[in-house]
């Protein structure tokens, strides 16, 4: 099940980015062998470590190396994310992988890519964001820059950039009867994520080089979140004016105060923006969450009370589109996106150590000398 079904993975188990794209992969029906660590603990609470088969491969010895090259003859897709030149240095780096299986596609995952002055530093994703201007971007005015945990980076500039490129590759693959090398950088992902902020310049728009400073990184009073009466959250990303317009009538807003500034990016807008968020302040303060909540949301005033963790999967919304489903003993986020004929199935949470191994293997057509290898039997 699911648009990926037949896909078989070999994945090199990282932390993070790395993780991430399985899961992306996994979530869509690929089928993924994952070698790892002896001391690699189970948890099936982690949605990164869902759908997967475990085993455990000693890459330092001849045999191991051997039953690893034996796993990837017989995969679509193989990915890593070691620094440049490790893969290589172990012995299973693509041109030795692809000279064995030439239809491979070869992931790799990195923040710096594969070459460049920094391309063999360590760094993280705070570190990979800052390079790119993302970071400088977010934050409060007159603040420092606020790393956004690490969305920015290893998930959405690195993870998913990852799964995207091995698709694009296999699909390519099954056309052309060739593999190639997928480098999915961070640096990289991070600056495509940032992609509209380039062409989003202009008095009207505020200053993406100034910390908090554009209209979309909360340095309009129309879009930023909001304290309520009880110490709680709203979001307020009311943009066009027919929105702008709304929130004045739902919110009460005095329009001699506001409505001015309800026509999008007026050139003298950043100017008036710290004075009108707070005034709005003033009257988000007069009510609840909930309240508020029960005033805006179902509106086009694009209000939505900010939720944490433990109380978004309980929003009806969210609940009605089942955004999230419990699995592993907790709240996961359930595979997306959706599709109409080959949905997706039920992500499996992380299992034990060889669990399914040999019957997966056997499907691929793995011989049994290098089975009873992998599985230690």
């Amino acid at each position: 099940m699911g648009p990926l079904a037949g896909l078989k993975v070999v994945e090199l188990l990282g932390i993070g980015p790395g993780p991430f794209c399985g899961m992306m992969l996994g979530d869509m029906g690929a089928e993924i062998i994952s070698v790892e660590r002896a001391d690699a603990p189970a948890n099936p609470a982690d949605p990164l470590q869902r759908n997967r088969k475990r085993v455990v491969i000693n890459l330092k010895t001849a045999e191991g190396l051997e039953a690893l090259l034996k796993l990837i003859d017989k995969a679509d897709v193989v990915y890593e994310g070691y620094r440049p030149g490790v893969a290589e240095r172990l012995g299973f780096g693509p041109d030795v992988c692809l000279k064995r299986n030439p239809k491979l596609v070869y992931g790799r995952m990195t923040g710096w890519g594969q070459d460049g002055p920094m391309a063999k530093a360590a760094g993280h994703d705070i570190n990979y964001i800052s390079l790119t201007g993302a970071l400088h971007a977010i934050g409060v005015k007159g603040q420092k820059p606020v790393p956004p945990i690490n969305l920015v980076g290893d998930f959405g500039g690195g993870g998913m950039l990852l799964a995207f490129g091995i698709v694009c590759a296999a699909l390519e693959a099954q056309r052309s009867g060739k593999g190639q090398v997928v480098d999915a950088a961070m640096v990289d992902g991070a600056a495509a994520l940032m992609a509209m902020f380039v062409g989003m310049k202009g008095p009207g728009f505020g200053d993406i080089n100034e910390v908090g400073g554009h209209m979309l990184a909360a340095g309009a009073h129309y879009y930023d979140t909001y304290e309520t009466k009880d110490g709680k959250y709203i979001s307020v990303g009311s943009l066009e004016p027919q929105f702008y317009e709304l929130l004045m009538k739902q919110a009460g807003l005095d329009r001699s105060v506001f409505a001015e500034y309800g026509q999008l990016m007026p050139k003298d807008g950043p100017h008036e923006w710290p004075r009108l968020k707070g005034e709005l302040a003033k009257v988000i303060k007069t009510k609840t969450r909930d309240e508020w909540s029960a005033i805006m949301e179902g509106t086009d005033a694009c209000v939505a009370p900010v939720l944490t963790m433990d109380e978004a999967p309980h929003h009806p919304h969210i609940a009605a589109r089942k955004t999230y489903i419990e699995l592993g003993g907790t709240w996961q986020n359930a595979p997306a996106p959706r599709f109409s004929r080959t949905s997706p199935a039920t992500p499996k949470p992380q299992g034990a150590m060889n669990e399914g191994v040999q019957e997966a293997l056997q499907g691929w057509g793995v011989d049994a000398a290098t089975i009873k290898t992998v599985i230690g039997a």
